[in-house]
C-alpha cells in the first residue's frame, strides 16, 4: 500500500501531456521485443507511448487487420468508433480513422462537441445492437465498432478494443487474428494507407449520445426514480460520461447531481489509488475518498472509470464491495422484471462472490459461472437466454424491461441507475438491501492478493489439470470440487479454483505482471478466510514445486 493512497494527487503525479503525444508519434515500435508487440488482452491492446507500446504504428497496424478481418467476415456495414477522455486515445482515434478510410471501410464517428465527442463503451455498443436488430447472423449490412480506451488506466495509458456485430468485447479468435495479423504488418514495415485531411473532416457522424440517453427507460424505470426524487449524484471521474450524466439530468427530470470539475486529460482532480497511481477505478475505495466531501446531502453516490463501463456505488455505509452490489443487483431485477423469460440465466465470472450464487439459486434460476472476461456472457446477452452478467470488477450489464438485448457490454451509467431505482421502489439503499441478503444467505468475507510469480510459474499455473491437486482438505473442511474449466461454459478459467461447502479459492496468472491473483471467500468469517488464504497459498506452492 503506497503512503498516499487514498490523497488527492499532487503536480508532480501528473503527466506530461506535450511528452506523451510526442512519444506517440514519433516513438517506431520494435515487434522484436514482446513488451512493443500488439497483444489483445481480455479488454483489447493496451500500453503507453512513453514505452512504445500504444504508438501510431500499433493503431495504424491493428486497423487495418480490423478492416482485413471484417471484410473476411463479410461485414460491409459501417463502423461505430468512440473515444474516452484519456490523452492518447484522440489522436488513436484519428489514426484509426484515417486508416479505415483509406480502406474503404464506412466509419461512423460521435457527431457531437467537447464533452459530447467522447464515447462511453456502453453507448457504442449499444449502438450496434440497435444498426443490427433484425438482421441475420450473415446480413453483410451488419455493424461493428471500435472503442478507443484504457478503462480504467492511469493517464499515461492508451487502450484499443474491437467489437464485432454482436456488440461486445470480440473473443478470442477474432482477436488473435488481428493481432498476430497487425504484428505481421509492423514486422513487415508495410506502408500502410492512410486518408488525407479532407477525407477526415468529412466522416459520417453518429449522434451516441441521444441514441443512448433517449432510450434508458427501455432498460430503467425511470417513472420510479423521478416520483421517489431519489438524490443521486454522480461523479464521472473525468471520464466519457460526462456529457451523458448532464444529459440524463437535462432530459429525464431525475433529481441528479452531476460532480466534479468535467474532463482533464492529466486527472489532477482525483485522489491516489492503492499503489499511488492515479487510476480512475469507481470500485476502489482509494479511488472513490474523491468524493467523499460530497456525501452528505446524497442518498446515493455513483462513479464511473473513463470509458464508463466501470460502476462504484457510495451509500451512506460508503462505497460498496462490487461483489456485494452485484449480488443486490441481481436480487432485484429478478423480482421486478416480470417479462424476463424464467428460462433464462445469471452469468458470473468464477471469481466473483459465492453469495451470488445462493441469490440465484434462492429465485429459481441457472447460474451461468464463466472464466474471467465480460466475452463471455455476450452470446446470452444478445439472445436473451442469460439476463444478467456481472464481473467481480464492477462490470455488468442487463436486458431491457422486456427482455431485449440493451448492452453486450460493460455499462456503468445502467448499474449507476438501477442503485437509484433499487432506492426509490424499494425505499433501501442498495447497501440496506444487502445486509438483508447476509441475514438469508450467510455474510461471506472476500479478498484478493497478489503473490509473487516468475514466468515459469506463471505458465505452469495456466496449464494445471485436477488430477495436479492431491490435497483433500482445505483450511479444515473437505474439498467438493477442484477446477480448471469454467462449468458455466467448460472454457479454460487459465488457473485453478478449490471449492469447499463453506469457502473457495481461485489463483490465476496476471498478463501483465509477474504475479498470481489469489481470490479466496469463506461464509465463516474473516478469521476463517485467512487460513483459507493461507491454505491457498500452501497449496499452489507444492502444485507449481510438484
Amino acid at each position: 500500500m503506497h503512503e498516499r493512497a487514498g490523497a488527492a494527487a499532487r503536480p508532480e503525479d501528473l503527466i506530461d501531456l506535450d511528452a506523451l503525444l510526442e512519444a506517440y508519434a514519433e516513438i517506431d515500435p520494435d515487434p522484436s521485443v514482446d513488451a512493443q508487440r500488439v497483444v489483445f488482452g481480455t479488454s483489447g491492446h493496451r500500453g503507453s507511448a512513453l514505452n512504445g507500446s500504444f504508438n501510431e504504428a500499433h493503431i495504424a497496424a491493428i486497423s487495418a487487420a480490423i478492416a482485413e478481418y471484417r471484410a473476411a467476415q463479410g461485414i460491409t456495414g459501417p463502423l461505430f468508433i468512440g473515444a474516452d477522455t484519456h490523452a492518447l486515445s484522440a489522436p488513436a482515434e484519428r489514426t484509426a480513422i484515417e486508416v479505415l478510410l483509406a480502406a474503404g471501410v464506412r466509419v461512423l464517428a460521435a457527431a457531437g462537441e467537447g464533452d459530447a465527442a467522447f464515447v462511453p463503451t456502453p453507448a457504442l455498443s449499444h449502438a450496434i445492437l440497435r444498426h443490427n436488430r433484425g438482421r441475420d447472423a450473415d446480413d453483410p449490412g451488419r455493424a461493428d465498432g471500435i472503442v478507443v480506451t484504457p478503462s480504467h488506466n492511469p493517464p499515461s495509458d492508451g487502450g484499443f478494443k474491437y467489437n464485432p456485430p454482436h456488440g461486445g468485447p470480440a473473443g478470442g479468435d477474432a482477436t488473435g487474428w488481428i493481432a498476430d495479423r497487425a504484428n505481421a504488418l509492423l514486422e513487415s514495415g508495410a506502408v500502410i494507407a492512410r486518408a488525407d485531411d479532407a477525407a477526415v473532416r468529412s466522416v459520417e457522424r453518429f449522434d451516441f449520445l441521444n441514441a443512448y440517453v433517449d432510450t434508458l427507460g427501455e432498460a430503467i424505470d425511470l417513472d420510479a426514480i423521478r416520483a421517489a426524487r431519489v438524490p443521486l449524484a454522480v461523479h464521472p471521474l473525468g471520464g466519457a460520461s460526462v456529457a451523458y450524466w448532464a444529459a440524463i439530468r437535462d432530459r429525464l427530470g431525475i433529481e441528479l447531481t452531476v460532480l466534479g470539475p468535467g474532463v482533464d486529460p492529466r486527472w489532477g482532480f482525483m485522489h491516489l489509488d492503492w499503489d499511488g497511481k492515479i487510476r480512475m477505478d469507481p470500485s476502489s475505495a482509494h479511488v472513490m475518498s474523491t468524493v467523499d466531501a460530497h456525501r452528505g446531502p446524497f442518498a446515493i453516490i455513483a462513479g464511473n472509470d473513463a470509458d464508463a463501463d466501470r460502476h462504484g456505488i457510495v451509500t451512506a455505509d460508503g462505497l460498496m464491495n462490487p461483489n456485494h452490489y452485484l449480488a443486490v443487483a441481481i436480487d432485484y431485477l429478478l423480482a421486478h422484471r416480470p417479462d424476463w423469460s424464467p428460462a433464462a440465466g445469471i452469468g458470473k465470472t468464477l471469481v466473483s462472490s459465492g453469495i451470488i450464487d445462493r441469490v440465484v439459486a434462492s429465485h429459481g434460476r441457472e447460474l451461468l459461472e464463466v472464466p474471467v472476461g465480460f466475452k463471455w456472457f455476450v452470446p446470452g446477452l444478445a439472445d436473451g437466454s442469460v439476463v444478467f452478467g456481472g464481473e467481480e470488477s464492477a462490470g455488468a450489464s442487463f436486458l431491457c424491461r422486456d427482455g431485449s438485448a440493451w448492452s453486450t457490454d460493460k455499462d456503468g451509467i445502467l448499474l449507476a441507475l438501477l442503485a437509484a431505482e433499487i432506492q426509490a421502489v424499494t425505499g433501501q439503499s442498495p447497501s440496506e438491501r444487502y445486509r438483508e441478503l447476509t441475514d438469508r444467505f450467510g455474510d461471506p468475507a472476500y479478498a484478493r492478493v497478489d503473490a509473487a510469480a516468475t514466468p515459469e510459474q506463471k505458465a505452469r499455473l495456466g496449464a494445471l489439470a485436477p488430477d495436479d491437486v492431491d490435497d483433500t482438505e482445505l483450511a479444515g473442511d473437505p474439498i467438493t470440487a477442484i477446477l480448471t474449466e469454467a462449468p458455466g461454459n467448460g472454457a479454460p478459467i487459465g488457473g485453478l479454483k478449490v471449492q469447499t461447502e463453506h469457502a473457495w479459492f481461485a489463483a490465476r496468472p496476471s498478463g501483465t505482471e509477474d504475479v498470481m491473483k489469489i481470490y479466496a471467500e469463506s461464509f465463516r468469517g474473516p478469521e476463517h478466510l485467512a487460513e483459507v488464504q493461507a491454505a491457498a497459498q500452501a497449496l499452489v506452492g507444492r502444485v507449481l514445486a510438484d
